[in-house]
C-alpha cells in the first residue's frame, strides 16, 4: 500500500472482483452461501488453470507462475 486515500492501492484486486462478478456472481447466482463458496472455488480453478489472460500474453497464472518458480530453480 501506498499510503492512505490512494487510487492505485486496490485497483488490481477490485479489476480480479469485477471480473468474478461479471464472469461468474452475476451470470450464476447462489441461493445459498455454501453453493456461493463452492461455485467460487470452482470458478478460481478455472480462471487460475484454463483461462488465459491477456495481460499475462495469454497465458494462464499456473503457467506464469510455474515458468517463474523454474527460473527460481534454475
Amino acid at each position: 500500500m501506498d499510503g492512505k486515500g490512494r487510487a492505485l492501492d486496490n485497483v488490481f484486486v477490485e479489476r480480479l472482483w469485477r471480473t468474478v462478478k461479471y464472469e461468474y456472481v452475476y451470470l450464476w447466482p447462489a441461493e445459498t452461501g455454501t453453493e456461493l463458496k463452492a461455485g467460487l472455488r470452482t470458478y478460481f480453478d478455472w480462471y487460475n488453470a484454463e483461462r488465459p489472460h491477456s495481460s499475462l500474453g495469454d497465458r494462464t497464472p499456473d503457467v506464469v507462475y510455474a515458468e517463474g518458480l523454474q527460473r527460481l530453480v534454475a
